[in-house]
């Protein structure tokens, strides 16, 4: 024989469920937004990169973000090219250990780590062989290539040796991450 309830109880946990599911689906996401580069939009001039035969200003984008999930302890940002002729993509940009409280950095940032306005970050050497932004430069005549500027809210802080490679970094960070969110953007050098 089954157990019978009281109607009111079981209108209790119903509700109860209910308000559970409600508030779980109304956290806000985690989206990362920019003032200097947008989804499927080319970049800038200001994005290229300065040397290897391109002329750009080398200039990190500005970058937003809000919704960082319960736990968060500190962020990383990287942009990588995926369409780079290497087979192994190419990283222009890896900062790591973004305090938890800050939520955007400004337009040039990734210069070096003494231009960092927070202490505790620093940034891995991109794929041009130094630490900090290395802008767009794919080879002329190769097509569209796609910028991945992607945030990640980090469970703790990364413990990284001295020059660590972008791979190892990757690795770590998708290791000790909640969440990310992605702006794709995108450059292409002309013939």
């Amino acid at each position: 024989m089954l157990p019978s309830y009281k109607p009111s109880i079981v209108f209790s946990l119903t509700l109860f469920a209910l308000t559970l599911v409600s508030a779980s689906t109304m956290a806000e996401p985690f989206t990362l937004t920019s003032t200097d580069i947008s989804n499927g939009k080319v970049m800038a001039l200001d994005q290229e990169f300065q040397g290897f035969g391109c002329n750009g200003g080398n200039r990190s984008p500005q970058l937003s973000w809000r919704g960082a999930p319960e736990g968060t302890e500190a962020f990383a940002i990287t942009a990588y090219d995926p369409d780079a002729p290497t087979g192994s993509g190419w990283w222009h940009w890896q900062l790591v250990n973004i305090p938890k409280h800050i939520d955007t950095v400004s337009t040039g940032i990734g210069r070096s780590d003494e231009d960092l306005p927070f202490e505790g970050a620093f940034h891995i050497s991109n794929d041009y062989g130094f630490a900090g932004f290395g802008g767009a430069c794919p080879p002329k005549g190769h097509g569209v290539h796609r910028y991945q500027f992607t945030i990640y809210a980090l469970s703790t802080p990364l413990e990284l040796p001295e020059n660590a490679s972008g791979a190892l970094t990757g690795y770590m960070i998708n290791a000790h991450s909640l969440a990310s969110s992605t702006i794709e953007a995108l450059y292409e050098r002309d013939q």
